[in-house]
């Protein structure tokens, strides 16, 4: 069995309100050589949770930390114009916290976080700052969000 530290939190990076499924990012990830979806949940626009990879299979979503982490993602996260937004449907947000509760209830010592916050500290502060940030995916403060699960 891993040892899971991480819930990662991320967003398809498609524009708002254009329905995607977990075989569209499926084929875009074996495009770019993965062998299969990195994701172990995709969260649909009507909030169907979908299953990627087996929980007990590292993943493929973000690099440095797969072997310790259980990514899942939500198809969204950009505007109209293409600029970073959390745009969750209420439906994703309820299905995003009921799974999130499973896992927290498998995984409790776990942290709840997004791909942004595995960025880089430029500054050596501690603190990873919105310009640190190598994508802006979830679109969302998911440690602060999810701070009390």
């Amino acid at each position: 069995m891993r040892k899971i530290k991480y819930i990662v939190l991320h967003c398809s990076a498609t524009k708002e309100g254009v329905p995607f499924g977990i075989e569209d990012i499926g084929r875009w990830h074996r495009q770019r050589g993965f062998r299969k979806v990195g994701y172990h949940y995709v969260i649909l626009l009507d909030g169907t949770i979908r299953k990627g990879r087996d929980i007990a299979q590292v993943g493929a979503h973000v690099q440095g930390s797969n072997a310790n982490s259980i990514g899942i993602c939500y198809i969204g996260g950009l505007d109209a114009d293409g600029k970073p937004k959390d745009t969750r449907t209420e439906e994703q947000k309820a299905s995003l916290f009921f799974l999130l509760q499973q896992l927290r209830e498998q995984y409790p010592d776990a942290m709840i976080c997004g791909h942004r916050d595995f960025s880089p500290d430029l500054n050596g502060d501690g603190i990873i700052e919105p310009w640190e940030w190598m994508k802006a995916c979830p679109c969302f403060d998911a440690i602060d969000e999810y701070q009390s699960l």
